[in-house]
């Protein structure tokens, strides 16, 4: 059986091509009587809309692609639920594809998703990112784009983070009044946004504090995974350092620091404390549970969804679009590890 289009339910209804459109999409100026009888028919012949069609006569494909660096990351799915939730909401389906951290591989993601004619791209940038340029080609291409998360101040559209620096600094005063004065950061790569803002909010906050910086206490985490936290809190132990906090960039290097310190039999947090990053639900689990910045990632999902409808709504009124970077506010979580 062939593929009934608009035009084989208006026939069979005796009514305008129109009309059955305008039913099938619940217009108001449609009677709910024609409504009900256009659904049932449509429903009785198993009518799917053709969204090439559509395509064609709207330029939209109901579609969006989501590019995240990871995705065995709590936040990350945190935002992805509030993405897809907004998007269900207004009938948009979703590609959801990872980079893994990769440049070479977010690149080709990225061309996937525009050769698809996707309306919409929401993109946290990877770590290894070094080059903006396929970025830029989604603007150029006229295909709106969303930044969450970890993000570069040249890239020209719009973006949802937190203040990484503020957080950061919230983090560290929390350990200095907890009397800490020789605090250790497990900082993220040299490269995304976010790692260098958290690395600043450090430093000022010692600085604020009239505790003088120590770049022997600054340990990089590529991978941002809890076996660089372990391995790098043995360090601190190996070499003795003087040491009585650890704050890392996220969780789960201060999930891997925790382990570390109690095979070693280190007292946390008297002797140790140690402050993460995120809120990953696994924190609150961990003896003992870790004191964190919790990052609201389901409302910066639904914020970076909702700006992405008034973008599409401005190109369709042929104004221009302003480009704003949106902070949403985070908090800090005190637990048993602080």
């Amino acid at each position: 059986m062939k593929n009934l289009t608009l035009k084989d339910i208006a026939a069979a209804l005796n009514i305008s091509v129109t009309t059955v459109s305008k039913a099938l999409k619940n217009y108001p100026d449609v009677s709910v009587k024609t409504k009900e009888r256009v659904k049932e028919y449509a429903e009785k012949v198993n009518f799917t809309p053709n969204s090439f069609a559509a395509y064609l006569r709207t330029h939209e494909s109901k579609t969006i692609g989501i590019v995240i660096p990871r995705l065995n990351h709590y936040f990350f799915s945190s935002i992805l639920r509030g993405i897809i939730s907004e998007a269900e909401k207004h009938e948009y389906m979703t590609f959801i594809l990872c980079s893994e951290e990769s440049y070479e591989l977010e690149k080709v993601q990225i061309q996937r998703l525009l050769s698809k004619n996707v309306d919409g791209i929401f993109l946290s940038i990877a770590d290894k990112t070094h080059d903006l340029a396929h970025i830029q080609n989604i603007m150029d291409n006229g295909t709106n784009l969303v930044i969450f998360d970890k993000y570069s101040k040249l890239t020209p559209c719009s973006s949802i983070v937190i203040d990484d620096r503020k957080a950061a600094y919230s983090a560290v005063k929390h350990l200095i009044n907890k009397g800490k004065k020789r605090i250790a950061h497990f900082r993220g790569p040299l490269l995304p946004q976010n790692s260098i803002d958290r690395f600043l909010g450090y430093k000022q906050a010692l600085e604020d504090h009239d505790i003088k910086y120590d770049k022997n206490l600054v340990f990089i985490c590529d991978e941002i995974s809890d076996s660089e936290g372990f391995d790098h809190a043995q360090n601190i132990l190996d070499q003795k350092l003087d040491v009585d906090a650890i704050f890392a960039v996220a969780d789960l290097p201060a999930i891997g620091a925790i382990k570390c310190l109690l095979e070693n039999h280190i007292e946390i947090p008297n002797q140790i404390a140690v402050m993460g990053f995120s809120n990953w639900m696994i924190s609150s689990l961990i003896t003992p549970s870790l004191s964190t910045i919790d990052q609201p990632g389901e409302l910066m999902g639904r914020k970076a969804f909702k700006v992405f409808l008034e973008e599409r709504d401005t190109k369709k009124r042929n104004e221009p679009v302003v480009f704003q970077k949106y902070e949403i506010e985070t908090s800090l979580v005190e637990r048993k590890s602080t």
